[in-house]
């Protein structure tokens, strides 16, 4: 079986924590990431509240993550854009993004935003990255708790304390994949 293609919306980019371990996820082979250039820059967009230096910071990791992913990035397709239907109009690009990459799935935390009945005309469904980190548990346990024991150690560094890796999980809003990790 093939990993599923899955379009990661901006909010699953920012925060740093969500980002590394979905992409830590993605990179043992459990999915294929996609975006678009306007999820990036949403996503910048959201960084750079944190403050000065904090657009800087974004603009750094954005270029790290096109130079690892090269073909993540989905061009934009806006008459796609334009016939596409969601609760919240702003939402219709991330949609039109997924149609175009192929994508099976869009990882999202506004689940609300992108209804089953709007996604399945297209074969897709929206999935919480908790969701989905659990599916790529249970397929490989081992890969997974590895990527996320990263991401635990990069953030215990650059914090300069211990972090519980439940309390961290629950955090990054994945509380199934901390209690799962933790059992």
């Amino acid at each position: 079986m093939s990993a599923p293609r899955a379009l990661i919306d901006a909010c699953v980019l920012y925060p740093n924590v969500l980002r590394e371990i979905v992409l830590g996820v993605a990179a043992t082979g459990a999915l294929v990431p996609l975006w678009s250039p306007r999820i990036i820059a949403e996503w910048q967009h959201a960084a750079a509240r944190l403050g000065e230096g904090a657009a800087t910071v974004a603009e750094g990791e954005a270029a790290l993550l096109r130079a690892h992913w090269p073909e993540a990035e989905v061009p934009p397709d806006p008459t796609l854009e334009g016939r596409l239907d969601l609760p919240d109009p702003a939402d219709r690009h991330v949609l039109a993004a997924a149609i175009t990459a192929r994508a099976e799935v869009i990882i999202t935390l506004n689940l609300r935003d992108f209804p089953a009945r709007a996604l399945a005309a297209h074969g897709l469904r929206a999935r919480s990255p908790d969701d989905v980190l659990m599916d790529a548990w249970l397929a490989d346990p081992e890969a997974v708790a590895l990527a996320v024991a990263r991401v635990q150690a990069e953030t215990e560094r650059i914090s300069g304390r211990g972090q519980s890796l439940r309390a961290l999980l629950k955090r990054a809003r994945l509380p199934r994949l901390g209690k799962a990790l933790t059992a």
